[in-house]
C-alpha cells in the first residue's frame, strides 16, 4: 500500500479498531471460551485488539505454575512485544480467551508502518496500552493476598470495575464464569473457589444466575474482608 493512501487512509479513522481493521494483512477472528490465543514461546508477528469477551494473559513458569497477569476487556491491546523488540521475537506470555472472545489483529510491520505515517495512531495505541497498564496492576495487587478469600474479593472488584454493568440489584459482572475459571485466574482450586462464593452467597453479598454474578454492594464486600 503506497505511504500517503495509508497515512490518508488513516487519518480519516477515528478508533483504534477501525485504524487495525483497515491495515494490510490485518483480520477478524472468534475464540471459544477457554481456548488458547497464544502460547509463550511462539513467535510475536501480531498484535491483537480485543473486540468483545476477555482475554486472560498469564505467566508460565518452570515450575509448571500459571500466574494470571492481567484479565484484558474490550478495546485491550495485546500481543505488543513485537511494537516493542522491533525485530521478530517469541511470545512472553500464554493467552487465552476467558469468554467467547471477538478480535481483530494486523501485522506488526503493518502497525509499525501506521505510526511512521500518522502520529496519530501512537496516540491511539497509548490510548489501549495504558488500560492494560492499569488491568495489570489490578492483578498484581488481587495476587499479593494469601489469604484466598480476600484474594476472590479483590478479584471480584476488579471484575465489578472492569466488567460491572449496573442494575436494581447491585452491580452484575457481565462475564459468564465458570468456577474453574475463576480458580484458574487467581491460582485457587474449583472446590475451594465453589466454597468460598457460597460463604458470600450466605452472608448476602452477591448472588449467582446462570453464571453471572451479581454484587449486591462492592463497597460492602470490599469492607467486609479489610
Amino acid at each position: 500500500m503506497p505511504h500517503n493512501n495509508l497515512k490518508e487512509q488513516i487519518s480519516e479513522k477515528k478508533t483504534l479498531l477501525e485504524v487495525i481493521r483497515g491495515l494490510d494483512g490485518a483480520s477478524s477472528e472468534t475464540v471459544e471460551r477457554s481456548k488458547t490465543i497464544f502460547f509463550p514461546g511462539d513467535p510475536a508477528e501480531r498484535v491483537y485488539l480485543i473486540r468483545r469477551g476477555a482475554v486472560r494473559l498469564s505467566r508460565v513458569y518452570e515450575s509448571g505454575e500459571e500466574i494470571t497477569v492481567a484479565l484484558l476487556r474490550e478495546n485491550s491491546l495485546f500481543g505488543v512485544l513485537s511494537l516493542l523488540t522491533g525485530h521478530r521475537s517469541d511470545r512472553f506470555y500464554h493467552a487465552v480467551a476467558f469468554t467467547r472472545v471477538e478480535m481483530s489483529s494486523a501485522p506488526a510491520g503493518s502497525v509499525m508502518n501506521a505510526i511512521a505515517s500518522d502520529s496519530g495512531v501512537g496516540l491511539l495505541l497509548l490510548q489501549g496500552l495504558s488500560s492494560r497498564i492499569l488491568q495489570t496492576e489490578s492483578m498484581i495487587e488481587t495476587l499479593t493476598h494469601r489469604d484466598m478469600s480476600s484474594r476472590l474479593v479483590s478479584f471480584l472488584l476488579v471484575l465489578c470495575r472492569d466488567f460491572g454493568v449496573p442494575s436494581d440489584t447491585g452491580i452484575t459482572i457481565d462475564l459468564r464464569l465458570s468456577h474453574q475459571g475463576i480458580a484458574e485466574a487467581i491460582g485457587s482450586t474449583r472446590v475451594t473457589i465453589t466454597r468460598l462464593l457460597g460463604d458470600l452467597r450466605n452472608l448476602g453479598l452477591l448472588q449467582i444466575d446462570r453464571k453471572k454474578i451479581t454484587v449486591f454492594d462492592p463497597i460492602a464486600l470490599a469492607k467486609r474482608f479489610n
